[in-house]
């Protein structure tokens, strides 16, 4: 008999076992009580109503279509949250992008290399966010789509390495979700993206005109 049956059988002959909810919680505490150990059970309920509604998996396929269509990483130079023109090229492709999609809310993560104190880092990883955010709105998007949010710092490298590197001297631009109240966002959905997106790619033919039907011949 194994050591866990053991301590089962004796707590469930005896009439006090303090340490019977550490020890086997899936059995004296209520169901679902170890998957909220943190607290974050109101979380993950928001978390599924948005998979059931439709609006988190329509914001996790436009987040990939953005990350796949325009480059969303901008580099600085080191101790720096200036734009130099290859940055400001990349971040008007993003603006150009954005522009489709007037419902969708962005967020623009900075980071840092490893080189000096954490909470230095973290204010320059904001401040590099906030002037991504402030190119982006300068190109034409609405500062109510756009949030530069507190900085990672030098804490999510892409090289793990103590010294300085351009790589981890970045911004990041993200898909964060829906404009509130939007017209175009019907109960967190993104159906009137979809048709206007379908709309666009229909011509119609001028009126009178036939169809011509290619052929082989």
């Amino acid at each position: 008999m194994n050591n866990g049956l053991k301590a089962l059988l004796l707590c469930t002959g005896l009439a006090a076992c303090d340490d019977a909810n550490s020890t086997f919680p899936t059995i004296f505490q209520e169901a679902g009580a170890n998957v909220d150990a943190h607290g974050t059970f109101g979380a993950a309920t928001t978390n599924n109503l948005a998979i059931q509604n439709g609006s988190k998996s329509y914001t996790i396929n436009l987040a990939n279509r953005f990350a796949d269509e325009v480059t969303n990483t901008v580099n600085f130079e080191f101790n720096s949250a200036q734009l130099d023109e290859n940055s400001r090229a990349t971040l008007r492709r993003q603006a150009d992008w954005i522009k489709q999609f007037p419902e969708v809310r962005f967020r623009v993560f900075g980071h840092t290399d490893a080189v000096g104190s954490q909470q230095y880092n973290k204010s320059l990883g904001l401040r590099r966010a906030r002037a991504v955010v402030a190119y982006l709105s300068s190109q034409g998007i609405s500062r109510s789509r756009l949030e530069a949010v507190v900085s990672f710092g030098e804490t999510q490298p892409l090289i793990n390495t103590q010294e300085r590197e351009r790589k981890n001297r970045r911004t990041i631009t993200e898909v964060s979700g829906f404009v509130d109240a939007h017209p175009n966002v019907l109960d967190g959905k993104y159906a009137q993206v979809i048709y206007r997106e379908y709309v666009a790619s229909a011509v119609p033919l001028p009126t009178g005109a036939v169809p011509t039907i290619n052929s082989s011949e």
